[in-house]
This record gives C-alpha cells, structure tokens and sequence, in this order.
C-alpha cells in the first residue's frame, strides 16, 4: 500500500480515534465487504484486504505510532542497518548516496530517517501479534445475611470471549489461500519519498500463501458465549469484598490467556445484628428496675445461641458491653471479632394508682436534681 493510502480514511474514522472505535469500524466494514457475502463482486476481495490492512496496521500501538510518524509501516528491512554500508563512508544503493539522511556510523545522527529505513531490509522477519491478556469480569450478586456469615455457593450467568468452537482459538479457517495481499507474489512493495522498496510480505511472510479467515469468529478466534458457574462464597465474606475465580474472565487476544472473574456479593441487613467489619453491634432492651439494681440478661448472639450478660447496678441507657469473641470470623485470619451490646433503659407507661405512688415514694426516698450538673455548667 503506498503512502497516498490513507488507512484511517480507509476504516472510516478519526486519526485520534480509540482503539474501541477502530476495532468496531473494523467489523463493521469486514462484515460488509468479506467476500463470502457478497459473491460475484470482485472488488470485494480488494476491499476486504485494504480494511484488514489498515486494521492490522491501526490496532496495533507499535504499528500505529509509525505509520501516524512517516505514513507507512513496513515488517521488512535490515536490524543493524542497509547492507554495503561500512564505518565513515557514505552508503550507496544503486548510485544514491543516503549518507545525509542515515548518519554515519561512526557518531552521526543514526536516528530518525535511518531507523526507519533499516525496516524495508529485514530478511523474512515478520512480526507476531502479542498475546495479550483478556480482560477480567466482575459480576454483582445479592446474598442474604447469614450466607455471608456461613458461606455458601452461588450460581451465576455470566457472557465472556471463550475459544471460537469452529477454529479452535486460531481465528483462521484452515484451507490455504492466495495471499490477498502480495496476490502469491511473496514481495511486498512500500513507496518513501519516491523511492521504491521491495521486502517479503509481512502478511505471509514470503510464502505467497495464507490462511483465509475464520468466518464464524471473523479471524478473532474467539466469540462470547454464555456459562453458568457455581462461584463459593466464604465463610465472612464482606459487603463489597471481591471474590476470584481464576481463568474465567475473557480470553485474551492473539491466543493470549483469560482474564478473572470477580464475584461482588451484596449482602442483605439483619433486623437485628448489624456488621461493622469482623464485629457485630445490636441492642437490647432493659427495664428500669434492672438498670437500677443490676441484672443478668440473655443476648441473642451469630452463633445463633444466647449469651449472659451481667448488667451492673446504675447502669445508664446507652452503655455499651463487649461479648468478646462473639463477631465473624475474619476471612484473612481466623479470628472472630467482638459483639457490642448497647442497653436502652425502657420506661414503663404506669396505668394503675399503685404503681404511680411507690414511684412517688421512691422520688423521696433518693432525692435530687438530674440536670443540677447542666445547670452548673451553664451558668
């Protein structure tokens, strides 16, 4: 393809474009014009090849950096420079002496020009697509109280990239065809300042051969299918917490591995435990007669049995008490953490005489001012 090529005009897109962006044009139009749907139409096969090769060219950072630099990209040149070329002499390619643009060997400026000059001469070396690493997955689901607390297991639907079925991950259909774009020649020919350079075809490295595309995954070599998984949850998972499960996030690109799929549970309140961390905080209800003399109580615990808990004569509505060890067992450690006991004195509603003068005769009995602190603070 020679530089009057525009592969960003080709794909239909902007030269500041996402890499998002371009692989969506990219199925889009490959989808349009793959020769397999549109029978009869010789330019199809043309146009397939130009929309491949500027994707090829265009998803690709390291491609793209170069192409967006000096307008082209070539897979073909020399790695330590042209050959003939020897320290302090000029370099001459059929008469031309590049040594103003290349540098000399020997301290000259061996940047720029002469960088990417040396591509077209590299002898049958053509680049891999990296593996890259598919991306992960996270998944929320909804867990009830004490399933956080015990564990469980939940089973959940999630869509990934698996391996396409039809090519086994390799994105190519198998049966050989006449490379489309060297058209069985194996050379490749790049223009550069009106100069003409010839190097093996990076598409099929020389051969004049290639595999034609997967046509169910389009040459991605994978497809998203849905899988239903049973994900365990442990014992003292936390509102929030990220479970992995390795490997079943989407397949990479390129052959590469999976990503992970995380699992979100959102655990449902209790009406009457609430868990701050690895401890549990309720409260429970006193009668006046015990927060005055002192009483031993039973408090629900997460164990699902009761605690004694000793109330100490004068105690006051919202003091708090520890049941040490009676909280969730830590994910990390092990160790269980504390339930926090906050009493609320409950006062009765008196609907009888009787009642009302022994709480006049007690008022007698223990006088004083409740609020004489407040006011001597404020005056």
């Amino acid at each position: 393809m020679t530089a009057k090529n525009d592969y960003y005009e080709t794909l239909g897109v902007d030269r500041k474009a996402t890499a998002d962006t371009i692989r969506k044009a990219y199925r889009r139009l490959a989808r349009k014009h793959h020769p397999d749907v549109n029978p009869g139409d010789k330019g199809a096969e043309e146009r397939f090849k130009r929309i491949t090769e500027a994707y090829d060219i265009l998803s690709d950072p390291k491609k793209r950096q170069m192409y967006d630099r000096v307008g082209y990209y070539s897979e073909a040149g020399a790695q330590a420079g042209p050959p003939g070329g020897h320290a302090g002499r000029p370099v001459d390619f059929g008469g031309f002496d590049f040594s103003d643009l290349l540098g000399s060997e020997t301290g000259g400026n061996t940047g720029g020009f002469r960088d990417v000059f040396s591509q077209f001469f590299r002898r049958g070396e053509a680049e891999h697509p990296a593996e890259e690493r598919g991306s992960d997955l996270e998944y929320h689901v909804p867990i009830a109280f004490w399933d956080a607390i015990r564990g469980t297991t939940v089973r959940v639907t999630i869509t990934r990239h698996k391996p396409c079925a039809a090519c086994s991950g390799k994105g190519t259909s198998g049966r050989e065809v006449t490379c489309p774009d060297c058209k069985g020649s194996g050379n490749s020919t790049k223009m550069m300042a009106n100069m003409r350079f010839t190097g093996p075809c990076p598409r099929c490295r020389g051969t004049g051969r290639s595999q034609d595309v997967c046509p169910s995954c389009r040459g991605e070599g994978r497809r998203s299918e849905s899988e239903s998984l049973g994900v365990p949850i442990p014992a003292g998972v936390q509102d929030g917490s990220r479970v992995r499960v390795a490997g079943k996030g989407n397949m990479g690109r390129g052959g590469g591995p999976h990503g992970d799929l995380f699992v979100i549970p959102k655990v449902a309140p209790h009406p009457f435990f609430e868990r701050r961390g690895d401890d549990i905080h309720t409260a429970v209800p006193i009668t006046v007669s015990e927060a005055a003399l002192g009483a031993k109580i039973e408090v629900p615990t997460i164990d699902q049995n009761r605690a004694l808990l000793r109330i100490p004569p004068g105690t006051a509505g919202g003091q708090k008490f520890r049941l040490r060890e009676k909280g969730v067992a830590s994910m990390k450690t092990g160790k269980r953490g504390d339930q926090f006991v906050e009493v609320r004195v409950q006062v009765p509603h008196l609907a009888d005489e009787r009642s009302k003068e022994i709480l006049r005769e007690l008022a007698k009995l223990n006088p004083g001012d409740p609020r004489a602190e407040i006011y001597r603070q404020t005056t």
